[in-house]
């Protein structure tokens, strides 16, 4: 063999060893990756030739196939899609980069069968000569405590998210306005397109997720757990220590007054409590505390119940915002009362009652517990992780003593169950001029042994404007979804 053959014999194994290098890197180590991209149409596409996986709640499939005599092969059906439309989303090629929401979307590999997990069964059924199946992703959501959210938000326009403070695990998880997935999930192109465009038009947002995402909204009074918790956990305060009892006060550096919502002083005498202060949802003390604690030391807190962090669950949430940069003394003086710069999300609120709920832990939140296949084999379970340690065990629990107060006999009164002790947190978040106020509570039942935590944001003043309250509107609605969780 000659010099010049031998190197064009070398360059053209390289050239292969290279070619068959990337095609193998492609298909095996970013397979999922690439499968998982919304952007890939195709893998859209193949998700309709095979019989998709259902949707599981409560033991009761909430989306499944049926044969379709169209090009492709199989119609997606909900059964009842505006209570489940934010869990679920829809999937459906035509829609191109707006393809697929939800569960639909993030656990589109596991529904379609071409999930990694999943491959030794689709080998199998290769073998077999059965057609290729996806399996099945069954939610931790309680379809008795979605509907109970769904019908107590009614056509307010808010969100709801029910959390079990041990585990994580989402029990419920509304939005409104909803929509029908059933009518984006359609095989008629241009009706679907029609559809879509009316529902991104519609100043409702019914698209948004106001649960986990979308414009998020100041937590108002609720902000006031994590400031207390940031108190306590300073080792300076306890539930009696004494904060400045002013009827008027004046932010540093600035020409801006606070008031209370009594519009006088937080209760009698010169000082008042921390504990009477959370009970009684008093703006002032809260202002006034958060300067002594420092910008600092309430961002650190609200990190470690969650803010400034997106999480997967698996649909991503938008993460809730406590400023990263250094604030002045009034801008963190606002930030005392939830108002200001912080933004954030239900379930960020539902994580911070449910980690004090759960002795300080906070958990991970997850909606899904396992894929089973189309043989009823388990394929994957998700198991309950923790995301941090945001309080001590015993401060936590002279928190929920607290929030408890707050409810038997302060601020949070509208979410009192019969018989239950229920710890929570009302919020009237002020926004823009005369703009209608963003009403909230967070909290968890039983007190002593919680099963459920709950956050409800409702917004536009629940159609009341600047009239309504926390109390009044939201607080009722929780109670509803914690009775749906106690069975009474």
């Amino acid at each position: 063999m000659t010099k010049e053959l031998r190197r064009l014999s070398i360059l053209m194994l390289v050239m292969f060893l290279a070619l068959f290098g990337s095609a193998s890197w492609i298909q095996v180590v970013q397979s999922d990756e690439l499968a998982a991209n919304p952007s890939n149409r195709r893998s859209l596409y193949d998700s309709f030739e095979v019989q998709r996986g259902s949707i599981i709640a409560s033991g009761a499939a909430i989306a499944t196939s049926v044969p379709s005599d169209d090009v492709y092969s199989w119609q997606r059906v909900y059964t009842d899609g505006e209570m489940w439309a934010p869990v679920t989303g829809y999937i459906n090629p035509a829609l191109g980069p707006n393809a697929g929401t939800g569960i639909e979307q993030s656990m589109n590999q596991e529904l379609s069968g071409t999930a990694g997990s999943q491959f030794l069964s689709r080998v199998e059924r290769i073998f077999t000569g059965q057609p290729p199946r996806g399996s099945n992703v069954v939610l931790s959501l309680d379809a008795d405590v979605q509907r109970a959210a769904f019908e107590a938000l009614g056509d307010l326009q808010g969100g709801i998210i029910a959390i079990e403070p041990s585990t994580g695990r989402v029990l419920a998880l509304v939005t409104s306005p909803s929509y029908d997935t059933n009518v984006l999930a359609s095989h008629d192109t241009d009706a679907v397109n029609q559809a879509y465009d009316a529902l991104v038009a519609d100043p409702g947002k019914p698209l948004s997720d106001r649960a986990i995402a979308g414009d998020l909204n100041p937590p108002g009074s609720t902000f006031k757990l994590v400031v207390a918790s940031a108190a306590l956990a300073s080792g300076d305060y306890t539930p009696q220590s004494t904060l400045p009892n002013p009827a008027q006060y004046q932010l540093p550096q600035s020409s801006s007054i606070v008031h209370n919502a009594s519009g006088g002083a937080c209760g009698p005498g010169d000082t008042v409590t921390l504990a009477d202060a959370l009970r009684l949802s008093c703006n002032i003390p809260f202002a006034e505390l958060a300067v002594e604690l420092g910008d600092t030391a309430i961002r650190e807190e609200a990190e470690k119940y969650g803010f400034n962090q997106s999480f997967d669950i698996p649909l991503t949430s938008t993460a809730s915002g406590y400023p990263r940069t250094i604030q002045d003394d009034a801008q963190t003086a606002l930030s005392g009362f939830g108002q200001g710069q912080v933004t954030a999300t239900p379930l960020q609120m539902a994580m911070v009652a449910a980690g004090i709920a759960n002795g300080g832990i906070v958990m991970n939140p997850r909606m899904v517990d396992r894929v089973i296949g189309p043989d009823l084999s388990v394929q994957k379970t998700y198991d309950d992780t923790e995301f941090g340690r945001a309080l001590d065990t015993a401060l936590a629990d002279e928190l929920v003593a607290m929030m408890v107060a707050n409810v038997s006999d302060g601020a949070a009164s509208g979410a009192r169950i019969d018989g239950v002790d229920v710890a929570g947190k009302t919020g009237t978040a002020e926004n823009t001029g005369n703009e209608p106020y963003t009403l909230w509570f967070t909290g968890f039942a039983p007190a002593n042994n919680p099963e459920v935590a709950v956050a409800v944001v409702v917004e536009d003043g629940g159609g009341q404007g600047q009239s309504g309250s926390g109390n009044t509107i939201a607080a009722p609605i929780a109670k509803k979804v914690m009775e749906a969780v106690l069975g009474k």
